[in-house]
């Protein structure tokens, strides 16, 4: 079969490898009909080299058609559409019970002092084969994958896999007061979606959306965000100050992570690290990782004083300067980390799954394109080209 490979950093290849088989019980083998590129993808493709190996298959956001079950899997039958969260979780375990999943015992990574393992996602989440393939093999298939009603096209289900979840699990976890202030740091499709659950949830007065490409802001504001251009500003926290009565946002959710513009110094120790040999770069990027901050603080200095700042963006550093002195002072709570996608799919398929599309899923994805044009589309998502907000793959072509 295809699938799209990791190769070194800043290189991707389709590549012929083996269709997965079933290996336990509990397996499903799914036949892909949709699989879009997340940027955690470009993560990997930058920076997460040391923790990749060569023909890594990527891709954790992906939906289709069940080919095969495994004996202990009484949930899926053949030919059964599925839309897959990209954490793997058993279900069962002391962290699933509670509602955890991106934390599940029983597929966690400790040898690493990681979470849960994630669809095509490196050592570190482990190095399970992804679903930008034209099949994959799917772990704990008795509890993970979610049914897709009949009548309802792949562009309606795709996103339940990992960045409409997130959006809302951080926009929930931003505990925006009735009728208060919520500001979201960077547009790409999480900060879309996060705009319109926010919208959705109901409890926000007024939202701000902070970004600085032209179509990712006019998305925004067709959705009803006040925008901020930040090539317009001297400072994008006084900008949210003077749209919240010069107080600051109830709260903020930083929907970029670690590769957010705005320190070159940092940017330049990231791609340094992310090409050195794996034996060096671990190491630096386990013990003193630099992730480049400008989103996370800005949604720091731009929240009220006893606001919420969430966070969905990843960040992997683990040396990196923080304002604590600021954080403590004004009273903030934080609230981050991967998103539990199965905590939230069975509210948030009430939602997706009516006669109208209300957050707009059908009409993110700007490019939709064969699989076999992934490597270029990796670069045109990367350098934010040809308008493009999101691109979703499809295998069968």
């Amino acid at each position: 079969m295809r699938a799209l490979t990791w190769q070194a950093p800043g290189k991707v290849e389709v590549v012929n490898v083996p269709i997965p088989q079933i290996q336990e019980s509990t397996d499903a083998i799914i036949r892909v009909s949709s699989t879009a590129i997340c940027g955690s993808d470009l993560h990997l493709y930058n920076v997460f080299g040391p923790y990749m190996d060569q023909g890594d298959v990527l891709g954790h956001e992906f939906m289709g058609t069940v080919e095969q079950v495994g004996s202990g899997v009484g949930t899926l039958k053949e030919g059964d559409r599925v839309v897959v969260p990209f954490n793997i979780s058993c279900g069962r375990c002391w962290m699933c019970a509670r509602g955890f999943f991106a934390q599940c015992e029983t597929t966690q990574n400790t040898d690493f002092e990681a979470g849960a393992s994630l669809f095509g996602f490196s050592k570190m989440y482990g190095q399970v084969p992804g679903g930008q393939a034209e099949y994959v093999r799917v772990p704990h298939a008795d509890f993970g994958p979610v049914k897709v009603p009949d009548g309802f096209a792949d562009e309606r289900a795709l996103y339940l896999s990992d960045i409409l979840p997130t959006a809302w699990q951080g926009v929930k976890w931003a505990d925006v007061p009735e009728g208060g202030s919520l500001a979201v740091i960077g547009l790409g499709p999480v900060g879309q979606l996060s705009v319109r659950s926010a919208r959705q949830q109901g409890n926000a007065g007024k939202i701000i959306a902070v970004d600085m490409v032209d179509e990712r802001l006019e998305l925004a504001r067709k959705w009803g965000a006040e925008v901020i251009d930040l090539r317009k500003v001297d400072s994008v926290s006084e900008a949210i100050f003077d749209l919240t009565d010069g107080r600051g946002a109830d709260s903020t959710l930083d929907a970029v992570g670690m590769e957010a513009h705005g320190n070159p110094v940092a940017e330049t120790v990231v791609k340094a690290v992310s090409k050195a040999p794996d034996v060096v770069a671990r190491p630096m990027m386990e013990k003193a990782g630099v992730d480049r901050l400008d989103a996370l603080l800005t949604a720091i200095q731009g929240v009220r004083r006893s606001g919420t700042v969430s966070v969905s963006g990843v960040y992997a550093g683990n040396a990196n300067p923080m304002p604590l002195k600021d954080i403590f002072d004004k009273g903030l709570r934080i609230a981050m980390g991967q998103c539990h996608v199965r905590q939230w799919t069975d509210e948030l398929s009430e939602i997706v799954f009516q006669g109208e599309d209300v957050l707009g899923l059908e009409d993110l994805a700007t490019h939709r394109i064969p699989l076999s044009e992934a490597p270029a589309a990796y670069e045109k998502f990367m350098k934010k080209e040809d308008g493009c907000i999101k691109v979703v793959l499809d295998p069968t072509r």
